[in-house]
């Protein structure tokens, strides 16, 4: 396959009607939020905490949109560069009774085209990284207004005695992968002031992600099993999930809250 129909069908794998596109859990979410929001009710701009600008970055087909409509009373900017997850996410905030709040921009998130210091909080759930961790601290940084806070899961060595295979496959599709306390000094010399972390539940992968993803390439292998090229994208997201499976203890999403000094 060429790098287009590689693409293709990684949207018809990451098809828009997935549960969720990435680790993640709405009580992960919620854990996030509530421990952002009295941190910003400390502002003194924002009479009303729930009241915000929100910019939700990569927001795919919207779950984690979701809960930041359903608690927060505020205006979301969700940006996605896939026009088909953009709508799957005004299809379900409009089955919510929150599409009003919400207001969807297809661009890629690391020229938005948005201006500076206009957002009180930046929420991206597993998506940083395709801009680059450290990258998208500073361009955060420039979109927050004063003593805005940022939001967001990212990869992160959970032991420092990873397994082989376990370091090797890191190696491979996420070499940018560092341990915790270096997320943490790389968070504070962009200019942040950490407000909390935490290390996302392994069900937030298992159930929430992986298990529908399964079940989707059990319906692709039959649907595909004559096509090398797309077999082998299929078995490439099975060994995901499978080294994951195997070494979850050693590696997983951790959710950094961080206010802008």
């Amino acid at each position: 396959m060429n790098e287009q129909e590689q693409m293709q069908f990684f949207y018809e794998i990451f098809d828009s009607s997935l549960p969720r596109l990435g680790p993640g859990d709405d009580a992960s979410t919620r854990k996030a939020l509530s421990m952002v929001l009295p941190v910003l009710l400390e502002r003194k701009d924002i009479p009303d905490s729930l009241k915000l600008t929100i910019l939700d970055l990569g927001c795919g087909n919207g779950a984690q949109t979701m809960q930041l409509a359903k608690y927060t009373d505020g205006s979301i900017t969700s940006i996605d560069n896939h026009q088909p997850f953009l709508d799957e996410l005004q299809r379900r905030a409009g089955a919510a009774g929150v599409s009003k709040k919400i207001t969807v921009l297809q661009r890629d998130m690391r020229n938005p085209g948005l201006e500076k210091e206009s957002f009180d909080l930046i929420w991206s759930e597993g998506a940083l990284y395709i801009m680059g961790f450290r990258e998208a601290l500073k361009a955060c940084h420039d979109l927050l207004s004063p003593k805005g806070m940022l939001a967001a899961s990212e990869m992160s060595w959970l032991k420092p005695d990873p397994p082989q295979e376990c370091r090797d496959y890191l190696a491979e599709v996420y070499p940018a992968i560092v341990d915790n306390e270096a997320n943490l000094a790389a968070i504070r010399s962009f200019g942040y002031e950490i407000s909390g972390y935490f290390v996302l539940p392994e069900s937030a992968w298992r159930v929430s992600y992986y298990q529908p993803i399964e079940d989707r390439l059990r319906s692709l292998r039959g649907k595909y099993a004559a096509d090398p090229g797309k077999m082998k994208m299929i078995e490439s997201m099975q060994l995901e999930i499978d080294i994951y499976r195997k070494y979850s203890a050693y590696y997983g999403y951790v959710f950094y809250l961080m206010q802008k000094c």
